[in-house]
Parts: C-alpha cells; sequence; structure tokens
C-alpha cells in the first residue's frame, strides 16, 4: 500500500485565529484557505481568520501589486487611456467623446473602489450600528462630476483631458443620468448619501434598480409622450454582484401547525419565487475616504432565464416568459396604476425590493452572532414615505416564522428599529392597498397586519375606553367596500419616530392625519427634521465660478462641509468687487441657458430678461396651472399696452419643466397649456421679448444644474399646507435666485432665515384652506375677473382647440377649485407686478440675492443627517484612519 501524497507544504494554525476549510494544495508549492463569499461577505471573526491564514510572502506579493490611486494629469492618463485601449478596445484613432467619458469615469470608479473596499472592511471589523436608508427613489444624477470633486482630482483630470485633446464639458455631458427617480423625494434620498459618506456615517441605501427609469419625456404637438429611458446602456458606475441574490415569494397559501414544543408556527408555501440580483453602486463623501453603498435590486426569474424544453417544442414566446414577467417588477418606477394589473405590480415592487433588502440586513446582522435583542442596537432602518412600509410586516415575519421569536419579542425588536419619514398630508397620497389584493400576493402579511392591528386596537382600547370611535379611525384596516390597508398607519404603529420634513408639515401631520396618533402615543414620538441639499453637488458642481467666488472670500472650501460659514459673506454686500463678480457669474449662468433653450427649442431667449422659473413634478397642488394662468394674464395686458407702456416693462422668460404621472390626465392638460401657450407668444410680434414662455421636455438633474444657477426667481406656490418641504427653493436661493411663493413648506423656514424682505410671499395661509374649501362647496363662490378674463381667452380658442383645456377650466370654475387657484390669483399677480418693480432696481435685487445666498447655511443635508443620527437613529460617525 502506497504511502498518502504528502501536501507541498504543511500550514499550521493562527494562534489568534482558528483556521477552518482548508481543502489542500492550490498551485504547485503553495495553499490557500478555500472560502465561499456569502451574501453579505464575511463577518470581522472571518476575516480576521481568514487574513491571519494567509502567509507573509502572499500578503507581501498582495501589497506590492495592489493598484495605487493616481494623483497627478499624467497618472490619471495613464489609467484612462489604459481602460480606452484595453476595456473598450479603441485606439488613439476612434477614440470619440464617449470612449473619452468611459475611460475618464473608469479611472475615477478604480480610485473610487480602493476607499469603497477600505470603507467595507473599516466598518465591518469596527461593527457598529449601521444605517438603513429604505427608498424607492434615488435620483442621483450624473455621477463623474460628482466624483471628480468629492475625491478632489477634478483638476488634474481637466488637465489630462486636454493633454489628450478633449474638454471636459463635452465629457461630462456623455453622461445618461442616473434613472433612479422622479421628484424631490428621490433627490432628497441622493442628497442624504451624499451627505452620510461626507459625514462618515456607516450607511448602506437600498432601492430598484429601474431598467426603463420612470421614463424619458418629450413634447410632441405640444402633448407629453413617454418612451422608455435606456439609461443603462452603458453604466461604469454599478457593480453586478451575481453572487448575491435573494429568492422572493409571491402568491401561495399560509400552512398553521404546531411544533415539538406545541407552538403554533405559520409556514407560508406555493406560489412564485423571483430571484432579486444586487447591484452596488459606491458613494462617495466629499473631503473623506468614506465611500457608501447604495444597494439597487434587479428581478430576474427563479427558474433561469430560458425554458428549453418549451423552445424546443415550439412554444418560442412561452420558452421567455418566465424571465419577461420576472423582469417587469424592476422594469419601471410607478407603473401606471390606474389598472389593477398596474396596482398589482406596485405592490409586488415594493414587497421584492423590501423582501430583498431585509434579508441582506438580517444576514448581515447574523454574520455578527450577536443575540436578537441587540438587533435595533446594530440596525437602524428609516423608511422614505410610506413605499417601504411593508418591511415592518416583512422583518416580523423573518423573526417569528423563521428565527422563532415569540410575538411580543419580535415585535419590540422591529418597533425599535423603524424609523418614517412622512412627506405628505395629501390623502390620495398615502397609500392603500386593497384586502383582496393583499390576499392574493402576500397572504402571509395579510395575516401579520391584521396581527398588529388587534395588538393595537386592543392597547387603544385599554387606554381610551370610553372612546369607542377612535378604534376605527386608527384601525391599519379600512371599512371600506373593499376593505384597505392603510399604509402611513402601519408605518406610524411599526416605527419608534415619525417625522416631518419642515415645521409647518411636521405641526400639519400632528394636527390632521396622525392626530389621534398623537394623543395615543403622546407627542414625543413625532419630530421634525426640515430637509436640506446637499451643498456638494448644488452649488460647487452646479455652479462652480460662485462657489470659488465664495471660496475666495472664506479662505477655502470648509463651507461645503459647514454651510453655516456662509454667514461670512454678509460682510462683502456692499463690495463693489464682489457684487461685480456675483453679477457676472449670474449673467453668465443665464447665458449658457439661454444656449441650452436655443440649441434644444430653436427659440431665442434674451439673457438679460428676468428668468421667472418653475420647474418640478407637474402636480396640481405645485399649481403649475396658477403660474401658466398668470403668464396668460401678463400676454393680455402686454397685447394692451402701448408702447410708452411696453418700454418700462422688464422683459421676462417663463421656463416650465417637469414630468405628469402617465396616468394623471389634469397633470399632462397643463403641461399641452404651456406648450400652447409657449407657440402662440413665442411667435406674437407685438409681445417680442418682452415675454417668452419655455418648456424644458425630459427634466433632469442635470439640466436642474444649468437651469437652478440661472434663475432670478423661481416660483414655489403650491397650495398652503399640501408642499411636505421642498428642496428645489433651496437650490434655486443659494445659486442667488429669489423666490415667489406661498406661506408652505419650507418657504416658511426659508422666510424665517433669509428676511421677509428677500422673498415674495402670496396667497393664503394653511389655517384657512379648509375653511375656502367649505365655502366654495357649500357657500358663495365668485370667480377672480381678471381669471375670468385668462379662461375667456383660453375658451376663444386663443391657444388651439378650447376642448383640450375644458377640465382645467372646469375643475376651477365647476367644481370646487379645490387648490384654491382663483383665490389666490389676485394676490399673485399683485405678488409679480412688485417682483418687475424690484427687478428694475438691479442695485437693490442684487443685495436681496447676496443677503439670501450668505444666509442659507442651515439648509444643508449635513445638518439633517446629523439631526438624524442623534434623535431617530442614534449613531455615531465612522471616521477613516490615516493609513486607510
Amino acid at each position: 500500500m502506497a504511502a498518502p501524497a504528502k501536501s507541498a507544504r504543511e500550514r499550521r494554525p493562527s494562534t489568534s485565529a482558528p483556521l477552518s476549510d482548508l481543502q489542500g494544495p492550490v498551485g504547485p508549492t503553495f495553499s490557500r484557505p478555500k472560502h465561499k463569499r456569502t451574501v453579505t461577505g464575511f463577518g470581522p471573526g472571518e476575516i480576521k481568520s481568514v487574513e491571519a491564514s494567509i502567509p507573509e510572502p502572499q500578503r507581501a506579493a498582495w501589497k506590492k501589486f495592489t493598484p495605487k490611486p493616481f494623483d497627478t494629469a499624467e497618472e490619471f492618463n495613464a489609467e484612462a487611456v489604459r481602460h480606452i485601449e484595453t476595456t473598450l478596445a479603441r485606439s488613439m484613432y476612434n477614440c470619440d467623446e464617449g470612449a473619452a467619458y468611459a475611460g475618464t469615469a473608469l479611472a475615477f470608479r478604480d480610485r473610487l473602489v480602493l476607499d469603497w473596499n477600505k470603507t467595507q472592511q473599516a466598518q465591518t471589523f469596527k461593527d457598529q450600528k449601521r444605517v438603513y436608508y429604505l427608498s424607492l427613489e434615488f435620483l442621483m444624477g450624473r455621477a463623474l462630476d460628482n466624483a471628480m470633486l468629492n475625491i478632489g482630482k477634478k483638476d488634474v483630470a481637466v488637465k489630462g483631458l486636454s493633454d489628450l485633446g478633449f474638454r471636459m464639458e463635452d465629457i461630462i455631458s456623455q453622461e445618461h443620468d442616473a434613472a433612479l427617480g422622479n421628484g424631490g423625494l428621490g433627490r432628497l434620498a441622493a442628497c442624504f448619501l451624499d451627505s452620510m459618506a461626507s459625514l462618515n456615517y456607516p450607511a448602506w441605501g437600498y432601492g430598484l434598480r429601474y431598467r426603463y427609469g420612470i421614463f424619458k419625456q418629450e413634447i410632441i404637438d405640444g402633448y407629453q409622450v413617454e418612451v422608455p429611458d435606456y439609461w443603462l446602456d452603458f453604466n461604469p458606475w454599478e457593480f453586478a454582484r451575481h453572487d448575491i441574490t435573494v429568492d422572493v415569494q409571491f402568491y401561495g397559501y399560509v400552512s398553521k401547525y404546531q411544533d415539538d414544543d406545541g407552538k403554533n408556527v405559520s409556514f407560508w408555501e406555493g406560489g412564485e419565487i423571483v430571484q432579486a440580483c444586487a447591484y452596488d453602486v459606491p458613494i462617495a463623501g466629499y473631503g473623506t475616504s468614506t465611500v457608501n453603498n447604495l444597494r439597487l435590486w434587479g428581478s430576474k426569474a427563479a427558474s433561469g432565464e430560458f425554458d428549453f424544453q418549451k423552445f424546443n417544442s415550439g412554444e418560442y414566446e412561452s420558452s421567455v416568459a418566465d424571465q419577461q414577467r420576472a423582469e417587469t417588477i424592476s422594469a419601471v418606477l410607478y407603473p401606471n396604476d390606474n389598472l389593477e394589473r398596474g396596482k398589482e405590480l406596485r405592490l409586488k415592487q415594493q414587497y421584492f425590493w423590501c423582501a430583498a433588502s431585509l434579508f441582506d440586513i438580517v444576514r448581515r446582522f447574523k454574520k455578527t452572532q450577536r443575540p436578537w435583542k441587540d438587533f435595533p442596537n446594530q440596525v437602524a432602518i428609516q423608511l422614505n414615505d410610506t413605499h417601504p412600509t411593508l418591511a415592518i410586516p416583512e422583518l416580523q415575519r423573518i423573526l417569528i416564522d423563521q428565527e422563532g421569536l415569540d410575538w411580543d419579542e419580535a415585535w419590540s425588536i422591529v418597533s425599535k428599529t423603524f424609523g418614517y419619514t412622512n412627506h405628505t398630508v395629501l390623502p390620495e397620497a398615502l397609500e392603500k392597498w386593497s384586502v383582496p389584493l393583499f390576499q392574493h400576493l402576500l397572504p402571509r402579511h395579510l395575516q401579520i397586519i391584521y396581527d398588529i392591528n388587534l395588538q393595537f386596537l386592543q392597547y387603544v382600547e385599554r387606554n381610551f375606553p370610553k372612546e369607542r370611535d377612535i378604534l376605527s379611525r386608527v384601525s391599519i384596516i379600512e371599512e371600506a367596500n373593499p376593505k384597505m390597508v392603510r399604509m402611513a398607519y402601519l408605518a406610524v404603529i411599526g416605527s419608534h419616530k415619525v417625522n416631518g420634513v419642515a415645521e409647518l408639515h411636521s405641526d400639519l401631520i400632528k394636527t390632521t392625519i396622525f392626530k389621534d396618533f398623537v394623543k395615543i402615543y403622546g407627542p414625543d414620538k413625532f419630530t421634525n427634521v426640515t430637509n436640506g441639499i446637499t451643498p456638494r453637488r448644488w452649488l460647487h458642481q452646479a455652479n462652480p465660478r460662485l462657489s470659488e467666488l465664495i471660496a475666495s472670500k472664506l479662505g477655502g472650501y470648509d463651507f461645503l462641509k459647514d454651510l453655516t460659514l456662509l454667514h461670512k459673506l454678509e460682510a462683502y454686500v456692499d463690495d463693489k468687487d464682489f457684487r461685480k463678480e456675483f453679477q457676472e457669474i449670474k449673467y453668465a449662468n443665464k447665458v449658457r441657458l439661454a444656449k441650452y433653450i436655443k440649441d434644444t427649442l430653436g427659440v431665442s431667449v434674451n439673457p438679460s430678461a428676468l428668468f421667472d422659473v418653475q420647474v418640478k413634478r407637474i402636480h396640481e397642488y405645485k399649481r403649475q396651472q396658477l403660474n401658466i394662468f398668470g403668464v396668460i394674464h401678463r400676454y393680455l395686458a402686454i397685447k394692451a399696452m402701448s408702447p410708452e407702456e411696453k418700454k418700462k416693462l422688464a422683459p421676462r422668460v417663463s421656463i416650465f419643466g417637469g414630468k405628469a404621472a402617465p396616468g394623471y390626465w389634469m397633470a399632462k392638460t397643463v403641461i399641452h397649456l404651456v406648450n400652447q401657450v409657449g407657440k402662440v407668444v413665442n411667435s406674437d410680434k407685438d409681445v417680442g421679448d418682452l415675454l417668452k414662455v419655455i418648456y424644458l421636455e425630459d427634466y433632469n438633474v442635470s439640466k436642474a444644474e444649468i437651469i437652478c444657477p440661472a434663475s432670478d426667481i423661481s416660483e414655489h406656490i403650491s397650495t398652503a399646507g399640501t408642499e411636505a418641504s421642498g428642496t428645489s427653493n433651496m437650490k434655486f436661493v443659494i445659486n442667488g435666485g429669489l423666490i415667489i411663493g406661498t406661506c408652505d413648506g419650507a418657504n416658511i423656514e426659508i422666510t424665517r432665515e433669509i428676511g421677509e424682505n428677500n422673498i415674495f410671499l402670496f396667497g393664503n395661509l394653511a389655517e384657512d384652506v379648509e375653511e375656502l374649501r367649505h365655502s366654495h362647496m357649500y357657500g358663495t363662490y365668485t370667480l377672480d375677473p381678471s381669471l375670468a378674463a385668462v379662461f375667456d381667452s383660453i375658451q376663444s380658442g386663443t391657444f388651439g382647440d378650447a376642448g383640450a383645456f375644458t377640465s382645467l377650466v372646469n375643475g376651477i370654475v365647476d367644481h370646487g377649485d379645490y387648490y384654491l387657484v382663483s383665490d389666490d390669483f389676485a394676490s399673485y399677480c399683485k405678488t409679480q407686478d412688485l417682483i418687475d418693480e424690484a427687478y428694475r432696481n438691479q442695485d437693490e435685487w442684487l443685495t436681496k440675492a447676496i443677503t439670501s445666498v450668505a444666509r442659507m447655511g442651515f439648509f444643508s443635508s449635513d445638518r439633517c443627517i446629523d439631526e438624524y443620527a442623534e434623535m431617530i437613529w442614534n449613531t455615531e460617525p465612522l471616521v477613516p484612519s490615516k493609513d486607510e
């Protein structure tokens, strides 16, 4: 019998960390520990174990060949050219701007990844509390410029690209915006990711990887047309984690049985499995080596993409049917839910993303081998609006059905883990799902929601025995036909903190939609975190000349990490050179926007005119209709003026932009009216340069970066009490634009900070809205005479087929004017006249603009994140060590 062969070299376990799973030699002269990466990588103990098991020569070799970050233009070029030549297989002779963008992006991505790996390893080693931010939208915008500025190497890349024959502006413009969001909710989430990384908080974002975005908006014959947004054709900023998949279950049924200990156990079985695949996006912090992670989930069929048997038997379409059905889950943001199938798809989307994210979070926690009671001390999950509320019953299901905890222990963990950010007081925006749909799609979760509701109502009944009415008002299940699950109520009951996003909004939720819950839980459960924006993108990136001017006066760019330093600018409000430069920067930004308008729409606008901007989601409560009616009012007034009167009038360019939800007919009608008015006004020789009306199609983050620095006045004119906060108002003011707005959302706090003299407020107050609506329906309702004249001009066919705008006009004239357009119209027009007057005095206007910028220090997303961390998450930053 032959002696057993010796292994190439005997290997002894490290004394500090036991070695495991060594399975024979690898290569001729050495062996390495065999390990398989799991869904959430290694825990701290496992990393130490594997690290300790690698011999010193191998470790030295690895360190020797670890890539080094570039620091000079020459080193950057070496990386960029290498990627163009080898990753893209292009040469010097066929390197166009697209290839140069790809090479630049990949060079910066490589640099980011080095810090990304170190950050994730450091966070795992430290094993402190992490934040998980769940948002259905992350409106990230372009990544390259942001990465260059955050890393601090844009000047290096500018020089390097110039050496290669390219201009940085041309390269940046090659990038598609990441189509992962639509409005302020998604952009807030993106600003928060930037701040969490910049402030060194261990945090992950979780979202869905939408293959076609929400949609690409095209304006054809004045109408919005939705087409797919193919933003993923080339995306160097994501990493497909093919080894990280989660099986997500739908449909099926629930079996109940008793285990050996006599405990009742529920088991969800049957139905359909869809696989969630992880895609990771690095999120760089500014002025730090911290790079956090945004994990996006894509969907695919668990059974595989292709059924050979069906194909071979001639069933070609059905051979890929499973994959096509699975892919619809992550195809589009907010699929149209006017149809029942659309509602099912939206609920499916939400559960798919919550289930995959919770699986990931729980797996990561379990690797630390801590007891379950420590879960809320290690994990903070923030629900960005009601979309991720299914995470609450999903975590409860995991804890009781899979981990065997009893109900009370599990619920205690769940309710300490979640925080809920409310973004609206509009009843139609508070999500509700029908019980029959829930029963069909998520039978186990419906049972858990009923149990949560039962326990909650019993608690309410014990504490308020004489108030029987309160039970139906606060029940998660609404007794309608069919019964409905009120997701906002579930979010309140399942979270330890509920916050609004501006002072007025936080007060309103406590006195309106959540009034009974304040009574039940007390006021301490409800708090406020006024929204903010990241100055890195919205000042430094969007308006580099203004950022440079500010830095020259403040002695550096520290204000980008501490925005309150802006207050020092007030010392320069009378400085002639500063004022001159500030004014020149504003004019240059207006010229840039005018050029963009000319290039895309073929309309020439005068950069010296007052640029009046309203860009945001198109919705009746945001009142773009009030704006366009005001434009028509102005147009009619100009038509009636004498030549002498026209000479005194300040020319104006009214700029609109934003998307309407595909199924929202009224919002689409507003878009059509704006375009029709533009068509008439822009070609009217009587008006000339005195008024232009522009609709910028497919509004997104990169377009906002051109628009915000160019505005003179921006419109934030929602019906008082309807806009939770608004953040575009902050973006405009920090770039030296003034506001016309109602006393709504963050406008109130902006007014408090910058002073009433530097903002143009109008309209009714939130406390009067309900009474006005009531009098519209049951009392006397008189249409404002100026608005009646506007409607007459629309109905006479001035702007094309009057029938196209009947619903818009009738909503105000005959159906109660819910958003109080008529009530605020006179005040709005009068305030616009005041703006005209103020703009004529350019010296005074400039003082207002500079003062406003100087007083915007409060509205930083860094301040928001510090408030969340202190009041809601109870988490600390993890500052990278110098050797990392």
